[in-house]
């Protein structure tokens, strides 16, 4: 009846004590590449889109210490609620500009430029015409 945004599926997840991953659904690799390859057009997709971020999980499954992320963030989009979670993170940009706070301070990023949250609340906005597209490996696993 609803597409509930990324922030709306952490709360609950953690409700529910599941990890997000659970709430998605994604078509199975061939047996052979289980476990090792995910093809672009098999990416398990995280989210609505309502926030203005597409996430895509670029890692075959959720069995190790971390995870990749493949996120797009929307022109004139922002992450309504900060982030707080246990985790360290690193981010990767590939094109665009994403404005981020961590731990309270202010930082612009773009392509080619690399980034760092580690236990800290955060928050991104992307208040430039075009699209933000960055990879992030999160440690421990949070989808």
């Amino acid at each position: 009846m609803s597409e509930p945004s990324i922030s709306d599926l952490r709360e609950i997840a953690k409700a529910l004590n599941v990890p997000m991953s659970m709430l998605f659904a994604h078509s199975a690799a061939p047996a052979a590449e289980q476990g090792y390859i995910v093809r672009a057009g098999a990416r398990r997709p995280m989210g609505s889109g309502e926030e203005g971020l597409m996430e895509e999980l670029l890692s075959p499954d959720l069995t190790d210490d971390f995870e990749m992320v493949h996120s797009t963030f929307r022109p004139h989009s922002r992450m309504q609620v900060p982030a707080d979670r246990p985790t360290q993170e690193v981010g990767y940009m590939i094109a665009g500009q994403l404005d981020l706070v961590i731990g309270g301070r202010s930082f612009t990023v773009g392509p080619g430029d690399s980034f760092r949250i580690k236990e800290e609340a955060y928050q991104w906005a992307n208040p430039y015409d075009v699209p933000a597209v960055a990879v992030w490996v999160i440690a421990p696993p949070v989808y």
